[in-house]
């Protein structure tokens, strides 16, 4: 963001306060908001009545009055940004003209003025253009203004944006300080937070209720358009009202439908300066809320921009993959125009993440000349994915057959398989030990065993030679277990390799009409995305137990494989599908974005049965063990196959209770190795009831010192010192028996 000299910026703030009390850089301290009757237009409506409410989704109006929804992207063929109207939030400017907006978090506590300010400061100098900060009452409101003031001082311009929860009044305040406002529709108006189910005889009731929005919404539409304010209309699957959720369930529709609600009080008084989100820690929900919105926005002729995230993705790797699975995802797809990546960190860990999503989204936009060029070499296609339901394709697992010497149907997984690419020197005899370790078996005497988060294949480019008897015993001893070895076939021929996969690409396989090499007993083929429709529809005559996806570069990864699954789909060829991806990438956070957004955007599409991660180039920087681990993050991150435990975090704000890192981290340690479970950990009561919807358990701050634990949506015990919470928790997973105690690995036998 821009900075400015001292004495320009005291020639600004010197403007400002000449504009009066409306002027967000004159008011240190606020009194009373203004009567929205002084502030109402006459020609606007003033009732829930008077408005003319988007026609009803569950009575079919909107169908009957509209039509049916037709598109949720700009093209399903080419990445082109959807064509959106301006937003304004002081000098930035939010919308498909403009670039994305990079922006995060502030996780100070908002009265901590000078604290705040230099939190502030350090994240628009790491480069955000954007920074949200809690306001929980009156005195974090005034404390909006004397921050205002003082980045104005020191010469920072970046835009604050207030996060407003349960207190319409306080947002009305605190938007004479800040250039953004966010609320929650599940909460603005609602008051609290509560899981009473509400019964509802007709849709006419449901809509009764729309009164005290309203009320509640009325005088900060007044406010925002008089100020010239933005504000973000933000969803939360964590928080739906339980009028919501009564009335549409937990469900992305519900999430949607809110929004619109909100947005339609909002046109009511011609104010259009506004977002929408539609946030959930789970990648798959938010991935199908955002394109129903942007679907029903085009069936509306509506044009707002939409702010993107992964709202509790944690820390670390996991919370990089989970955020580039849902935003990489709708990026593809042309959607989005600002960004925030939500981590359990600092802020400004947050800005790598961010701007790399970014990035990547601007070097597939059609606007780039090579990107253009490898969408436009796809081969033609109808996309008849329906972005209203989400539905997996299963592929189909090896079959045993008679004479079968191993259990074929362990080469892969019903849930996602990982497949881990091996090179010669992690063979030889010195490193076998290490290898069993690195595909995650356990061992006994020597011995591997296939566990929970196991390999369940490897990629071979070479095979050690047949005189190599301790690397040759270890890949028996392997396949004794039901792992695959997939091998060249052109290596096999050299070298024949007991019990093998023969991998040839698709071409070659026909035109050897599947022969195996000696020794081999399954074939698997390789597709390039380049391939005409039909040679893909001899896949069926081959009968392949795998088929290996690894795009051409020349054309684009997304398009192509889509291509591939819509002909798989047309033709009933049930073949499972592995995502083949290529990597020289030395940074590991940079690898789970790439990860993320190539393969997660087909994998959330419902598309591919495993993947395989195989690093290429002169240098392979990252451990076997570290492949195999971040292969099944993805896969856990697009909800198919769990292998430890789930954990939805917070990345902290204001309003956070206890030192959130820490308290992760503890327990991480402690119940990190319970996969079926999920934790979620609150740092605030905000999102916490409703996160605890999805998931298992909850550690939720709730006054300072104290802990709620919950069960499911349910309190079970309530203000737990906070030292003793971690081992409340365990004791509590122990009660409702989802509890195992950590492995220790068998020494081996001499």
């Amino acid at each position: 963001m821009a900075r400015y000299p001292p004495l320009a910026l005291a020639a600004i703030i010197a403007s400002a306060a000449s504009f009066g009390s409306d002027a967000f850089t004159a008011r240190p301290s606020f009194g009373a908001p203004r009567s929205s009757a002084a502030l109402r237009m006459s020609s606007y409506p003033t009732t829930a009545s008077d408005i003319l409410w988007t026609p009803s989704i569950k009575s079919g109006a909107r169908d009957e009055q509209i039509g049916p929804i037709t598109n949720y992207c700009e093209d399903l063929y080419s990445v082109v940004r959807r064509k959106t109207r301006t937003v304004e939030c002081g000098p930035i400017k939010f919308g498909s003209e403009h670039p994305i907006v990079r922006q995060t978090m502030a996780t100070t506590s908002t009265a901590d003025v000078e604290g705040t300010i230099e939190q502030v400061m350090r994240c628009a100098d790491k480069g955000f253009d954007l920074v949200r900060v809690t306001v929980q009452g009156k005195r974090e409101a005034n404390a909006c203004a004397k921050i205002r003031e003082g980045l104005f001082q020191k010469g920072y311009d970046i835009p604050l944006c207030a996060d407003m929860h349960f207190q319409p009044v306080i947002a009305q305040l605190v938007a004479d300080a800040v250039e953004k406002i966010r609320i929650n529709p599940g909460n603005f108006a609602d008051g609290r937070k509560d899981f009473e189910e509400k019964v509802y005889e007709s849709e006419d009731d449901y809509a009764k209720e729309r009164e005290y929005l309203m009320e509640a919404m009325l005088p900060l539409v007044e406010k925002c358009k008089s100020l010239n304010r933005a504000m973000r209309i933000g969803t939360n699957h964590g928080s739906l009202s339980s009028r919501v959720l009564s009335f549409y369930g937990d469900t992305p529709r519900g999430m949607v439908e809110s929004a619109i609600e909100f947005a339609d009080i909002c046109r009511s008084q011609d104010y259009h300066n506004f977002v929408f989100s539609m946030k959930a820690s789970n990648p798959l929900v938010m991935v199908q809320s955002y394109r129903l919105l942007a679907a029903e926005q085009y069936r509306l002729g509506w044009d707002y921009p939409l702010h993107l995230g992964v709202t509790e993705a944690g820390e670390g790797e996991d919370g990089r993959m989970k955020s580039a699975v849902g935003i990489g995802t709708l990026l593809a797809d042309g959607l989005g125009d600002t960004v925030r990546v939500s981590l359990t960190e600092d802020p400004e860990f947050e800005y790598e993440p961010c701007n790399a999503l970014a990035d990547m989204a601007a070097s597939r936009l059609a606007t780039n000349p090579d990107a253009a060029a490898r969408q436009a070499a796809v081969k033609t296609y109808v996309d008849t994915r329906d972005i209203t339901a989400f539905d997996r394709r299963h592929g189909a697992l090896p079959e045993p057959k008679e004479g079968d010497k191993v259990d074929v149907s362990g080469f892969l997984h019903k849930d996602g398989a990982v497949i881990s690419a091996v090179t010669p020197d992690m063979l030889t005899k010195e490193n076998i030990p290490y290898l069993y370790a690195g595909l995650g078996c356990k061992t006994a005497v020597g011995m591997p065993f296939k566990d929970v988060a196991t390999s369940d294949s490897i990629f071979m480019r070479e095979v050690p030679p047949t005189e190599d008897t301790d690397a040759r015993t270890a890949l028996r001893r392997l396949a004794e277990v039901s792992v695959g070895l997939i091998v060249p076939a052109e290596e096999l021929e050299k070298d024949p390799l007991p019990n093998a996969v023969a991998l040839m690409d698709l071409e070659e396989a026909i035109e050897k009409e599947g022969k195996l090499p000696v020794g081999a007993i399954r074939l698997a083929v390789t597709v390039h995305g380049t391939e005409d429709e039909d040679t893909i529809l001899k896949i069926k005559d081959l009968a392949p137990s795998m088929i290996l996806l690894k795009t051409d570069p020349s054309v684009s990864n997304l398009h192509s494989s889509r291509r591939l699954f819509e002909i798989l789909k047309k033709e009933n060829i049930d073949t499972a599908v592995i995502h083949h991806f290529t990597t020289d990438t030395d940074d590991s956070n940079l690898l789970a974005l790439e990860m993320g957004t190539r393969v997660g955007a087909l994998l959330t599409d419902g598309d591919g049965d495993g993947v395989l991660v195989e690093q290429t180039g002169s240098k392979t920087p990252f451990s076997l063990d570290f492949i195999r681990k971040t292969s099944f993050s993805l896969l856990q991150g697009c909800r198919m196959r769990n292998t430890k435990t789930e954990f939805v975090s917070c990345p902290s704000c204001g309003r956070t209770l206890f030192d959130l890192q820490e308290t992760t981290a503890k327990i991480q340690e402690s119940t990190g190795h319970l996969p079926g479970v999920t934790v979620a950990v609150m740092g605030c009561i905000v999102n916490g009831p409703g996160e605890m919807a999805d998931a298992d358990f909850g550690y939720v701050g709730t006054l300072p010192g104290k802990i709620d634990l919950y069960y499911g949506k349910e309190v079970v015990r309530k203000s737990v010192p906070e030292a003793e919470a971690v081992d409340s928790l365990v004791d509590l997973i122990k009660e409702y028996g989802m509890w195992k105690d950590k492995e220790t690995e068998e020494e081996e036998e001499a």
